[in-house]
């Protein structure tokens, strides 16, 4: 894991890299700030409607809560600001790393907005749902963790899905994914891990598909990454 986040790293100056960044920054940072002001507005809305732990949570939090939340989403919205993208930097890593693989398997633009949007639903939603764990067990100093350990799992399965979906077909995919779950877990982990880091959570999308194209053709070629 750490070979390949160590080579997606290096490979950021790459040019094709810089054109997905620079299309993403700007759709990105526009989302972000409809994303914070829409928490903001969603917040207030739930206190007026008088939902007991939201009324509390924005009592006790007040701006605090509305980026709390607004970082918590910030993952699946930077991946599906990206998605449409990704394909480029998965393409660019293989041309570098990989040439003698094939041509990918050819995905419809349906396909990749679906699942981009698949997963900002469920991510959000079990972020949502979680919401009020992790402002339980932030107190006893565990919140953090639970909200790396379910939004590294998102991740890792969104990044290897959208990987390996180039090469393989889904039920492959989905038996390779499974066999080596904790592997791809830990580098959803770490992929979250920079998503919170400022600035830095703009080049984790790039980064994390780079890892991950590592990281699937390790396990297809059974070799270390």
């Amino acid at each position: 894991m750490i070979a390949s986040l160590a080579k997606a790293v290096g490979q950021l100056t790459d040019p094709k890299f810089r054109r997905v960044l620079l299309l993403g920054l700007a759709g990105t940072l526009f989302l972000y700030v409809i994303l914070y002001l829409g928490v903001g507005w969603g917040l207030g809305q739930l206190q007026l409607l008088g939902i007991n732990w939201a009324d509390k949570l924005i009592d006790l939090l007040g701006g605090i809560a509305v980026v709390a939340v607004t970082l918590i989403m910030f993952p699946a919205i930077a991946t599906l600001v990206l998605s449409v993208l990704l394909d480029d930097v998965a393409a660019a890593v293989e041309a570098k790393y990989y040439p003698d693989l094939p041509p990918p398997r050819r995905q419809g633009v349906g396909e990749v907005v679906w699942g981009a949007l698949r997963f900002v639903g469920v991510t959000v939603l079990a972020n949502m749902i979680a919401l009020p764990i992790y402002v339980l067990l932030l107190i006893v100093g565990v919140g953090v963790g639970l909200y790396y350990l379910l939004n590294g799992y998102l991740l890792a399965r969104e990044y290897f899905e959208m990987v390996a979906w180039r090469r393989m077909d889904l039920a492959e995919a989905d038996t390779l994914r499974r066999a080596h779950l904790g592997r791809l877990w830990l580098m959803g982990i770490a992929i979250t891990f920079l998503s919170t880091i400022p600035v830095v959570n703009l080049l984790a999308p790039l980064i994390g598909t780079a890892a991950m194209v590592h990281e699937v053709e390790a396990l297809r070629r059974r070799i270390p990454a």
